[in-house]
């Protein structure tokens, strides 16, 4: 008999709302993604404790360094193909610089492998799963191995984060619209086309037309950048003919990079909507040997609570990865205010990792080639406003210590977890970014324009000092100048203050100031 133990934070509720509405097909082939353990775990927790405390000595690694090093023991490589021939099961795809695995078989083969039973649910917001409850069990020789198994279950694990412009309403006051090209001279970006880098973008669904593409950056009178589509898990460049729908999402993100970086290739990672591919298709642009992003904007998001510990701690380590890599990783803090759309207070994540620059949103109004004015982005309750709070899942990281939050009340309390978000940018749909989709000119807000705008400005800094900025936020939280300090508004429980705060964080950013801090 084989003693099983069950894995640590694979634990899986029915959410609120869900039912079982059927029994998975047994001889339905499905694909599942295991994360193993890092080799020499004691020695990279010292290499990233120098890296957030922003130790100038430490280089980023290479790519193939952090394989030979941080990567997956060959030996424990073994054990999971042993474990996997004993249960029928096919090794589609390993990767032992990701410590990564990709096991193929079906849903019969899979339920034996971790003793899971998997059924078909429903949930009114989300339609069709298929869905577990209770915990997944590795035998002996997996225990302390394995990290995570994701990809059992496969409910859409998050939302894209941006909002198009609803139709004019006088009450609402002034509506405008930018180019990115337009922001990235208000926020004063250096000069600079982004040669030399490339800009990695993930995408859980939708696509991108590429004739949408040529277009506008003809409108914009700037090259065409190369864009190139990476499938990873099944998933591939499928537009929809939605603008309203993942489309909306991937073609603002791809335009604002190739606007303001045109000479940078652009590697859109295209994959499932579930915890094990969001996961997958970063591990793959952060261990990318052809592409080598140096800058990767994320615009995807979900509650913290969503999230299993197994898949919050999966996704932490890669991005840990990705900061001892020197690749900067940008990410859209949420579009529904302190609530991010939960009935408490709940930070977004991946936004909320500590390992990553979260962004906020704010509302501009420029007066000629100057920002008149910029508050926090708040449109109300339908209208959405920037993400930011306090994470019950991550300490307060080295570079935040002392910080506090301003309450809308008045109170200002010290950060109990990592404080969301890092910066800010434009990102109210009333002062949103014109953009072209599936066919037709409109305006988008949303912190997800914010992380691809920070992306482009960090891609233009990587290309004139020759080297990557890496992981910036200890620079950054010494700079506090180098961004313009937000002190109105407020996102539901958190307000607006001078220094850092819980809805734009340092602030929006004075490019040639960030850029001289990095």
């Amino acid at each position: 008999m084989v003693n099983k133990h069950p894995l640590p934070g694979s634990e899986r509720t029915v959410e609120q709302g869900s039912k079982v509405v059927g029994q998975c097909d047994p001889t339905e082939r499905i694909e599942v993604f295991v994360l193993l353990r890092r080799q020499k775990q004691a020695q990279f927790n010292a290499l990233m404790g120098r890296i957030e405390a922003g130790d100038p000595s430490v280089k980023p690694l290479s790519r193939e360094a952090l394989a030979s090093e941080y990567g997956a023991d060959p030996a424990d490589l073994a054990k999971v193909k042993a474990f996997a021939t004993a249960h029928g099961l096919t090794v589609v795809r390993e990767d032992a610089a990701a410590r990564s695995v990709v096991l193929g078989g079906t849903i019969a083969q899979f339920q034996a492998a971790f003793s899971v039973k998997l059924e078909h649910y429903e949930h009114h917001s989300v339609g069709q799963f298929r869905g577990r409850t209770g915990t997944i069990s590795v035998p002996d020789d997996l225990n302390g191995v394995v990290e995570a198994v994701m990809g059992l279950d496969n409910r859409p694990q998050a939302r894209p984060h941006f909002r198009i412009r609803p139709p004019f309403q006088p009450a609402k006051g002034q509506q405008t619209s930018f180019t990115p090209l337009q922001l990235a001279s208000l926020y004063q970006f250096p000069q600079g086309d982004g040669s030399g880098q490339c800009v990695g973008i993930i995408e859980l669904g939708g696509g991108y037309n590429a004739s949408d593409l040529k277009t506008y950056f003809g409108s914009l009178g700037v090259p065409s950048p190369t864009v190139k589509s990476v499938g990873v898990d099944q998933g591939s460049n499928q537009p929809s003919g939605d603008p309203n729908g993942p489309d909306g999402e991937v073609t603002l993100d791809v335009e604002i990079v190739g606007a303001i970086v045109p000479a940078a290739t652009i590697a859109v990672y295209f994959t499932q909507n579930s915890d094990a591919g969001f996961i997958d298709a970063v591990s793959r642009a952060v261990h990318d040997t052809i592409n080598k992003p140096s800058v990767i904007s994320i615009s995807w998001g979900g509650p913290e609570s969503s999230w299993t510990s197994q898949s919050l701690n999966a996704f932490n380590s890669v991005l840990q990865s990705a900061a001892t890599l020197g690749v900067t990783v940008c990410v859209a803090s949420g579009d529904s205010g302190s609530s991010d759309g939960t009935s408490g207070s709940e930070v977004d994540f991946p936004a909320s990792s500590p390992y990553v620059l979260a962004c906020g949103g704010t509302n501009l109004t420029a007066s000629g080639t100057s920002i008149a004015h910029e508050v926090v982005w708040n449109d109300g309750a339908q209208g959405g406003a920037g993400g930011g709070g306090v994470s019950r899942a991550f300490p307060v990281p080295a570079w935040q210590n002392g910080l506090s939050a301003a309450s809308t009340k008045g109170a200002k309390t010290a950060l109990t977890g990592r404080g969301v978000p890092d910066v800010a940018g434009d990102a109210s749909p009333l002062t949103g970014y014109s953009v072209l989709i599936d066919g037709s000119q409109t305006v988008v807000g949303g912190t997800s324009a914010v992380a691809p705008l920070w992306a482009a400005l960090i891609a233009r800094i990587n290309a004139t000092a020759g080297q990557p900025a890496g992981f910036i936020n200890p620079k950054l939280y010494k700079a506090p100048g180098a961004c313009n300090d937000i002190t109105q508004g407020n996102n539901g429980a958190y307000a607006a203050a001078t220094g850092w705060d819980a809805c734009t964080g340092l602030g929006s950013p004075n490019g040639q100031k960030v850029a001289a801090a990095l």
